[in-house]
């Protein structure tokens, strides 16, 4: 069953964290060159391949118990805001050309680039760490590809005129303490059991 409060939740912790992160910009720089709506398209779709991968991964760590899941939980949640706050001004990633602007060029690089870079990044650990604590692989699915989409359709569409109005440190300070929180949540309930 879906669960609206979960699915926003998570829609809000993986937009804030994802909102800094290199794809986004990688986005942005394939959209500027290409046609956006082929680039978000290819981008779209390697998302759900990313939060579909997350999430079994988060179903696995269900099947330990649950204040052992909770501690590594938040622990990790605390190591994610870590690196989001050492991270947030390393270099743009270089993005390659690709030969034309057809469809399936266009969709293949946008799909590439963001699953390739994606592979393992902080946002996929976190709705890892989002699916085990909900249990709720549905909602938290939803939640965390709307939320990745949001931040590709910013990127690919926008992200010039956002990255003018809000600055960078800002968002990535906003994100880490949402994760810090949640770090407290999930620590806490480790120990109170």
């Amino acid at each position: 069953m879906l669960s609206l409060s979960v699915a926003a939740v998570v829609f809000g912790v993986i937009f804030l964290a994802e909102l800094p992160d290199k794809t986004a910009l990688a986005g942005l720089v394939l959209g500027t060159r290409y046609r956006a709506s082929y680039v978000f398209c290819g981008v779209a779709a390697a998302f759900v391949v990313h939060v579909a991968l997350a999430i079994a991964a988060g179903s696995l760590l269900t099947l330990l118990p649950h204040r052992l899941v909770q501690a590594v939980v938040g622990v990790l949640f605390l190591g994610g805001a870590v690196v989001l706050l050492r991270s947030h001004d390393e270099e743009e990633e270089k993005v390659r050309d690709p030969a034309d602007q057809s469809f399936w060029k266009v969709f293949g690089a946008g799909f590439m680039l963001i699953l390739v870079a994606e592979f393992g990044d902080l946002t996929q650990i976190m709705t890892a760490n989002l699916a085990a604590r909900y249990d709720d692989p549905v909602s938290v699915g939803i939640g965390a590809v709307l939320g990745l989409w949001a931040v590709g359709a910013l990127g690919v569409f926008g992200g010039r005129m956002l990255m003018k109005r809000v600055p960078l440190r800002l968002i990535t300070r906003v994100a880490a303490a949402a994760m810090i929180v949640l770090a407290g949540f999930s620590l806490y309930e480790a120990i109170a059991g």
